[in-house]
């Protein structure tokens, strides 16, 4: 063995858990696009990501101590949740008829570039929490980081108004 380099643990590499993960999602959501497609890859990815938002709605409620959420919680947990994990979320507008978000900053950071089937992550957390507190919640990913765009504007609607009907989302309703 050579006495002059460096010990395994030394070595520049650039494996950690968090960039692990996050590359394995980016690989895994890009493989699902490939073989089946961005439409049903996000359908996959959307079904994570339900299960994800009812986990952490019954963290927020739990931790507040209530049955549910009002609109104005709705919308500091999900900018909060974002914090949470490294995403840069903020409001914009808030209506009793929809909630409108920003975000400067993917909790996925530079793997999520041309993977937009992670958005789904995002739309379902936002539309089950909306929805499983407010009777209903369509989700609206109007600019993305993983489609290219300099941040993310995220519409959530909160009423099936004619705005809402209109729009390209998804909806949710209380389970």
């Amino acid at each position: 063995m050579d006495e002059t380099a460096p010990s395994m643990h030394e070595l520049p590499i650039a494996l950690e858990r968090d960039n692990f993960v996050r590359t394995l999602l980016r690989e895994l959501s890009g493989s699902l696009q490939e073989i089946v497609g961005l439409q049903e890859a996000s359908g996959f990815i959307s079904i994570v990501g339900q299960r994800m938002g009812e986990q952490i709605n019954e963290q927020y409620l739990s931790g507040l101590q209530v049955d549910h959420l009002t609109r104005e919680q709705v919308a500091e947990v999900l900018v909060d949740l974002k914090r949470r994990i490294q995403g840069d979320f903020y409001i914009i507008e808030q209506t009793d008829e929809k909630i409108v978000l920003g975000n400067r900053a993917c909790p996925f950071g530079e793997k999520v570039l041309d993977r937009p089937s992670l958005c789904m992550m995002t739309s379902n957390v936002f539309g089950v929490i909306a929805a499983e507190n407010l009777g209903y919640s369509k989700v609206v990913i109007e600019e993305a980081i993983a489609r290219g765009d300099a941040g993310c504007r995220v519409v959530v609607h909160l009423k099936p108004s004619e705005a809402a009907k209109a729009a390209e989302g998804r909806e949710y309703f209380r389970g």
